[in-house]
C-alpha cells in the first residue's frame, strides 16, 4: 500500500502515444473528448485543435463503426495540416473489428473488456498496435461489465478490476506493453476504491502500466467539477494517475482549465517532506482499500451513526481545534477524560490532505473515539474538493467546518458521504450522442431541484447508459436520432419518444410517482 501520509507519485512505465509519451517521469497529460460526429470532417478537426489549444495533450473521438474508424485517418491529416501534432485516440465499443481499423489512423485506441466476448479476440489488435506503433487503453466502465463478470462478481469493484486484469494478463503474455489502464464510475467512492483495487492487484502480478483517471457522467457546472475534483483528487493524493479526464456536460475545450487546477492544487500541496512527527504508519483499523466510516462517540448529532454535519463556523465550547503538531500528551489525556470534545482537524497549510490523515491516524492509534471535524477555510471549490476528496473518500470526517455551507454539502455529496439534494449523472456528449444533451439536462435540473436523494441520468446514447445509471431513480436516455428512452430503475418505462415531448414525459412519470 502506498504511504498515505508522504506523497511519491507511483512508479509507472513510460508508453509512446504519438510524440506526447504518457507515465514514467512524464507530466501527468491532460486530456478531451470531442462531442462532434466523426463522420464530420471539419467539425471534428475544428474541435481537436480548440482542445489543443486549451492545453489538452490528447484528444479522444468516438468510433462506433467502421466508416468512424476510417475517416479517422481524414481527421488525422486535416489536424496535422493545421501544425498541430496531438495525438489522437480512438474510443470503441461493442465492435471489436472497430478497433482493428481505428489502430490504423490514430496513435492510441480505447477498446472496454466489456464489449468482447472472447478475450483472445484482442490479440489480432495487438498485432496490428504493434506494426503500427499505436498504443492501447484498457478501459473498464462501471456501467458495462460483461455479463460473464456480472455473474461472478456482481456490480462491484472487484468485478471492475478483474475485467481490467483479464486484458492486461493477455497483452503481457503477448509482449505487448504499451498500455494505459482505466477503471471509472459516475460514483466516486466505487471509482476511487476500484482505482485503489487494481493498483494493488497490478502491484501483485508486477505490472507497472500508468493510469487515466476520471469521474465518468459527472455532469455540468459547480457539481460536475467538485465531483470530479473529489474523486481524481483522492487518487493523486496518493500519487496516482498519469493521465487525466474530466468529464463535463459542457464544450469539450472547458474541461481542460478544470483537469489543470485539480492537478495543480493536488501537486502544489502534496509533499514528500513531512514532519517525522506525522509519522507514516497506518492503524489496523483503517482499510485502504475499503475504508469504513472510523468508530466515534456520539455528541448529539455529531458522531457514531450520524451522517457528516455542516457547521459555518467554530463553535465556542465542546470542541478542541488540533493538528498533528498539536495533539500532545496533554490533549491526549483532556480528549480520553472527555469523550464529548470534538476534535476540529485544524491544518496548518503545509499538506492538507498528509494533516487531516495524520491526526485522524494519531487518535486511532491511540484508541480515542471523540469526534473529527475537518476545518477547511478556503472557498475555491476546485481547491477544496481536491484536497477534501481523499480525507473524506477515507471516511475519517464526522463533519467539516467551512465558511461556505452550500459548498461543503456538496463535497459531502460528491464523496457520498451525505445526500442533501438531487443528484444528476449526465454523460459529457460525444459524437454518439442522440440529442442536444446540455440543453436537456440544464431543462430536467431547473424542474427537479426539490427531488433531495433522488438520482436523476441524462444519458446520451445506450453505450453506457442503462449500465452506468443502474442506481438511479429515473433515466432519460438516446435511444435513436431525436429519439429518446425513459427508465424508472433499471425497467425501461417509455421507449423512442420524440425528443420534443420527452423531458414533459419524464417530469409527469416522476410526478405520478409522488417524487
Amino acid at each position: 500500500m502506498t504511504d498515505l501520509i508522504h506523497y511519491a507519485r507511483r512508479k509507472s512505465r513510460e508508453i509512446d502515444v504519438g510524440d506526447v509519451p504518457m507515465g514514467g517521469s512524464n507530466p501527468i497529460r491532460l486530456q478531451s473528448m470531442t462531442d462532434t460526429p466523426t463522420m464530420d470532417t471539419e467539425a471534428s478537426v475544428r474541435q481537436v485543435l480548440r482542445i489543443a489549444e486549451a492545453g489538452g495533450e490528447y484528444v479522444r473521438l468516438t468510433t462506433q463503426g467502421t466508416r468512424e474508424a476510417r475517416n479517422m485517418q481524414l481527421i488525422h491529416a486535416g489536424v496535422r495540416q493545421a501544425g498541430c501534432q496531438v495525438p489522437l485516440i480512438a474510443d470503441v465499443h461493442f465492435n471489436p473489428s472497430v478497433a482493428d481499423v481505428a489502430a490504423l489512423y490514430c496513435e492510441k485506441v480505447r477498446v472496454n473488456p466489456g464489449n468482447y466476448s472472447d478475450q483472445q479476440r484482442l490479440v489480432p489488435l495487438l498485432d496490428i498496435c504493434r506494426q503500427h506503433h499505436t498504443a492501447l487503453r484498457v478501459g473498464v466502465n462501471h456501467g458495462s461489465l460483461s455479463e460473464r463478470i456480472m455473474s461472478r462478481y456482481g456490480d462491484t469493484p472487484e468485478g471492475i478490476v478483474e475485467s481490467c486484469m483479464e486484458f492486461l494478463r493477455i497483452c503481457l503474455r503477448h509482449s505487448f506493453t504499451d498500455v494505459a489502464v482505466s477503471v471509472k464510475a459516475s460514483d466516486t467512492a466505487v471509482m476511487v476504491r476500484s482505482v485503489r483495487l487494481l493498483v494493488t492487484a497490478m502491484e501483485r502480478e508486477g505490472m507497472d502500466f500508468p493510469l487515466h483517471l476520471g469521474v465518468t457522467e459527472a455532469g455540468d457546472g459547480e457539481d460536475g467539477r467538485i465531483k470530479s475534483a473529489v474523486g481524481i483528487g483522492a487518487l493523486l493524493a496518493d500519487g496516482l494517475g498519469d493521465t487525466v479526464r474530466v468529464s463535463l456536460s459542457e464544450p469539450p475545450e472547458r474541461e481542460i482549465p478544470v483537469a489543470r487546477e485539480i492537478v495543480r492544487h493536488v501537486l502544489e500541496s502534496r509533499s514528500s517532506d513531512v514532519p517525522s512527527i506525522f509519522g507514516s504508519e497506518v492503524p489496523s483499523s483503517f482499510n485502504w482499500l475499503s475504508p469504513e466510516r472510523r468508530l466515534t462517540t456520539r455528541v448529539g448529532d455529531v458522531g457514531r451513526g450520524q451522517p457528516p454535519v455542516v457547521l459555518t463556523e467554530m463553535p465556542a465550547s465542546g470542541v478542541m481545534p488540533l493538528n498533528p503538531y498539536t495533539l500532545n500528551k496533554a490533549a491526549a489525556d483532556k480528549l480520553r477524560s472527555d469523550p464529548s470534545t470534538i476534535v476540529v482537524s485544524q491544518p496548518r497549510g503545509e499538506d492538507v490532505v498528509a494533516e487531516h490523515r495524520a491526526l485522524a491516524f494519531a487518535l486511532m492509534h491511540l484508541g480515542l473515539q471523540n469526534p473529527l471535524l475537518l476545518q477547511h477555510t478556503d472557498t475555491d471549490p476546485l481547491r477544496a474538493a481536491s484536497l477534501l476528496g481523499a480525507p473524506l473518500i477515507d471516511k475519517l470526517a464526522d463533519g467539516l467546518v467551512m465558511p461556505d455551507e452550500r459548498l461543503a454539502l456538496s463535497l459531502l455529496q460528491a464523496s457520498r458521504e451525505r445526500i442533501s439534494k438531487t443528484e444528476y449523472i449526465a454523460c459529457p456528449g460525444c459524437g454518439r450522442t442522440l440529442y442536444d444533451l446540455q440543453g436537456t439536462l440544464s431543462r430536467i435540473k431547473a424542474a427537479t431541484p426539490h427531488l433531495k436523494g433522488k438520482t436523476i441520468a441524462v444519458m446520451g446514447c445506450i453505450v453506457n447508459g442503462p449500465g452506468e445509471m443502474a442506481g438511479a431513480d429515473y433515466g432519460y436516455v438516446g435511444a435513436a436520432r431525436g429519439k429518446i428512452s425513459l427508465y424508472k430503475g433499471k425497467t425501461c418505462l417509455e421507449r423512442n419518444i420524440p425528443e420534443e415531448q420527452a423531458v414533459e414525459r419524464l417530469l409527469k412519470l416522476i410526478e405520478e410517482d409522488n417524487d
